[in-house]
């Protein structure tokens, strides 16, 4: 079994994950592995960052799929014992001109980024070994979302005592609630991207408390943050940042130094913390 320290990043074949893949094999002291859904697009991006004098490992992934996440947990498992580092970046967004009924959209959307994610996070956070840190990519929108929610769904969503169940129900009663077409009459806002990216933030506030409630001596951070508005296929050619850019908040929170008690279960955006 490996004693190298191993960090992996979800979703990191183009884009923001990219990005954060290329930086932390720059300064991560350890394995750096880039996983993809596609197995051949996966191996061109790591083939592109060799000849960058870089090198990084591939692992498929497609968190949809209960197999492959299972599949990662075991390889990492018996290789290395365990995980140091995890960026959970891998999530999609439909285009705001797409067509698709909004039911649909919103099953899409929170079955991968909000479903998909915690899957991900059931099944590695067991193996995340003492001082490790584990990052969920979140957004800015999760915020102005959260606005745009019913007092209650608010009071709920900012809760300290909510539980994983809770919010994954609360997560079903959206998507439930655009098939019935009464989401907005329930106090939901029009876009699933965003209450996506709520149950994200939500779900890092829990397994932050879950950790220092149980594992309180292993020293692991937990954060959650928004990368700002990147110039990537999902955000387009008008956004403000590089994913260069995109990367800093999350390698920064992957990379906290031993010695760093916060942030910890915090929603934070170029490298400060938000209020949620």
């Amino acid at each position: 079994m490996s004693s190298v320290p191993v960090a992996v990043v979800t979703g990191s074949n183009k884009g923001i994950g990219l990005a954060i893949v290329r930086a932390l094999c720059k300064e991560f002291p350890g394995d750096v592995y880039l996983t993809s859904r596609d197995v051949g697009r996966g191996q061109a991006a790591v083939a592109q960052l060799q000849q960058e004098g870089l090198r990084p490992l591939f692992h498929q992934l497609d968190i949809d799929d209960l197999q492959s996440i299972r599949a990662l947990r075991d390889f990492l498992k018996d290789k290395y014992g365990g995980l140091n580092v995890l960026v959970n970046n891998a999530g999609i967004a439909f285009k705001v001109n797409d067509t698709t009924p909004f039911e649909v959209q919103a099953e899409v959307t929170l079955k991968t980024n909000f479903f998909g994610t915690r899957n991900v996070c059931t099944e590695l956070l067991p193996l995340v070994k003492p001082y490790g840190r584990v990052v969920n990519v979140s957004s800015m929108v999760s915020s102005s979302a959260l606005r745009g929610c019913s007092q209650e769904l608010q009071q709920q969503f900012r809760s300290d005592t909510i539980t994983e169940e809770e919010l994954v129900q609360l997560m079903t009663k959206f998507v439930q609630d655009t098939k019935k077409g009464v989401h907005q009459k329930e106090g939901w806002p029009n876009t699933a991207y965003g209450v996506s990216k709520i149950g994200v933030t939500v779900l890092s506030r829990i397994q932050a408390r879950l950790l220092e409630e149980q594992r309180k001596g292993d020293h692991i951070l937990l954060n959650a943050c928004c990368p700002g508005w990147v110039r990537t296929d999902m955000a387009g050619p008008k956004a403000t940042k590089s994913p260069e850019e995109g990367a800093e908040t999350p390698v920064y929170l992957a990379l906290l130094p031993s010695s760093a008690a916060a942030p910890h279960g915090q929603f934070v955006s170029d490298k400060t913390v938000r209020a949620w």
